[in-house]
Parts: structure tokens; C-alpha cells; sequence
């Protein structure tokens, strides 16, 4: 039987959504917005996301993107602050866990992620 969640994806690749993003030791987490890298093409057993961290510290290297919140991309992404795509951050949630969709990130910048995540796995 498939599960209702393999027919649809409720967050496509893009959403920017608040989420409880685990810190480093697993044991606690801080509620920020992530932005889903997973592919809408992904079928999986389990109602999930990939998701990678997007910070207001300003994180600088070949695996971040700089948003500006006043800019068109940070309007769209519902960015409040000037933040970083931290893609060397990824974390795997479950759909449950995701408590809003707040943006969604132009094509332009997920074509500098993509490039992020490509220089993230050597690919």
C-alpha cells in the first residue's frame, strides 16, 4: 500500500520553513528557518525532509549563500534578517517536525545552493 506521503511532497524543494534545527549534539535544537534541499523526485518510506540551516550569523564560504532580507530573494524566502544557506548544515526532519512554510527561494539562489551542495559532496 503507499502511504499518502509518497503521492505528494507538502514541502517541494525551496520552501523555506521554520523548523526545531537539531545543534551539533543532537540532544538540543534552536527554532530557525531552513530551506528544503531534498529533490520533489525522492520517494522515500518516510514522510521527511532534508533540510539545510539558514542562520542570521553571517557564515562565509564556498558551501554558504548570502540572502539579504531586503532584497527580492529574501522578500520571497520571508527572510526577517540578512542570513546565511548554511548547506555544509543538513539536517533530516520529519514532516511532523516542520511547524510553518514562511518563503519559498527564487530560482537564482537555489542555482547558488545547488552549486553550494555540489562543493558540500565533492560532485
Amino acid at each position: 500500500m503507499t502511504q499518502p506521503w509518497t503521492l505528494t511532497m507538502p514541502f517541494d524543494r525551496g520552501a523555506v520553513v521554520l523548523v526545531p534545527f537539531p545543534d551539533a549534539d543532537l540532544q538540543s535544537y534552536k527554532q530557525r528557518p531552513a530551506l528544503v534541499v531534498q529533490s520533489d523526485s525522492l520517494i522515500v518510506d518516510y514522510p521527511q525532509r532534508v533540510v539545510a540551516e539558514i542562520t542570521s550569523k553571517r557564515r562565509i564560504g564556498a558551501s554558504r549563500v548570502q540572502v539579504t532580507s531586503t532584497s527580492p530573494e529574501g522578500r520571497a524566502m520571508g527572510l526577517p534578517t540578512d542570513s546565511s544557506l548554511v548547506l555544509d548544515r543538513l539536517a533530516t526532519l520529519a514532516d511532523s517536525e516542520i511547524i510553518k512554510s514562511i518563503g519559498k527561494c527564487p530560482p537564482q539562489t537555489m542555482s547558488l545552493v545547488d552549486e553550494a551542495l555540489r562543493k558540500v559532496f565533492d560532485i
